[in-house]
């Protein structure tokens, strides 16, 4: 709890609105309790990976600095409904259950069976909050919806989501392509939808499948840890003990040839070279694969002030990855 409070001082130091019932949500809910991951970069505004596949699909929960954004847009109040596009591993909504109270309900959707199964035992201490695999064509039956809230990039909001939602109701979803979203608040309004723009941010995919890329040679990864340790370095996210162990990292990967093949190409990518190399780094490691996975984007996008929405400059926007 010491930790969640020095974080909640620290972020609103920095301007970022957390509202009380937020605050206490966020002290009474652990986020070790939610990923099978080193937590400890949460603590520093970092998202937490909470899950990944043997193909290469990772999925995070988003840093505090977003997930108290979204909370704070959501208005949440005692009794609603709520759903949750994106499971995010469970936390956010195991926030929004604490929020809405027992008389509340939260239904989170998302696209992978796997993630499903992950958060479904995660929030078994949960009874008013259910996990449905959802993909494009719906099997859940939805009621008329108070809030939606959409934890990944998508072009568009489903028809099937927006039709949901109740008079006086909206959803907050990152609206556009990989590199360039806008925070969207898209209010019903009778047969309307009104949108209110809340920001420029970036958000992963809202499908696990759909973080697995291709893997870089020794010499690009090597390029992306040095970006990396520049960027973190740059915010004050970094240790010197893994500043040094990063740039050990560099060096290493360096002397590997730079012709050897893809570890998809291999019966046991774990026998890749590089990867035998990632993997000795271990739990270290692993925390900066979001940003990493991120930077393999043309850009990237960090945290501002939502006050300055009529900027659209990256230096503006907030982050689903760095704070």
């Amino acid at each position: 709890m010491r930790e969640t409070m020095e974080l909640i001082k620290k972020l609103r130091a920095s301007g970022v609105p957390i509202p009380k019932h937020v605050e206490n949500a966020m002290l009474k809910i652990n986020i070790g309790d939610f990923t099978n991951h080193n937590p400890e970069g949460f603590f520093h505004d970092r998202p937490v990976v909470f899950l990944e596949t043997p193909s290469g699909g990772i999925k995070t929960i988003s840093a505090p600095h977003m997930i108290a954004t979204l909370l704070d847009n959501l208005e949440l109040e005692k009794g609603q409904h709520i759903v949750v596009y994106g499971a995010k591993g469970g936390y956010i909504s195991a926030l929004i259950a604490h929020i809405i109270g027992e008389e509340g309900k939260v239904t989170i959707l998302d696209p992978s069976e796997e993630v499903i199964n992950f958060i479904s035992n995660n929030l078994r201490g949960y009874p008013t909050v259910e996990c449905h695999v959802m993909t494009e064509n719906p099997i859940v039956e939805l009621p008329e919806l108070n809030r939606v809230l959409v934890t990944g990039q998508i072009l568009s909001l489903p028809v099937w989501l927006s039709d949901n939602i109740e008079d006086g109701g909206f959803a907050i979803a990152p609206i556009g392509t990989t590199n360039s979203q806008r925070l969207l608040k898209l209010e019903r309004q009778g047969d309307d939808l009104f949108e209110t723009d809340l920001g420029s941010v970036i958000f992963g995919p809202l499908n696990i499948e759909d973080t697995i890329v291709a893997t870089p040679s020794p010499e690009e990864m090597a390029e992306l840890v040095e970006q990396v340790v520049e960027l973190m370095s740059e915010v004050g996210i970094i240790e010197q003990d893994d500043r040094s162990k990063l740039y050990d990292l560099v060096a290493e990967l360096r002397q590997l040839p730079d012709d050897l093949p893809p570890p998809e190409e291999l019966d046991d990518p774990s026998e890749h070279p590089m990867m035998q190399l990632i993997m000795e780094k271990g739990e270290w490691f692993v925390k900066l694969w979001p940003m990493i996975q991120s930077m393999m984007e043309p850009e990237i996008a960090s945290y501002a002030s939502s006050d300055n929405t009529d900027n659209t400059d990256e230096n503006d926007s907030h982050s689903d990855f760095i704070p």
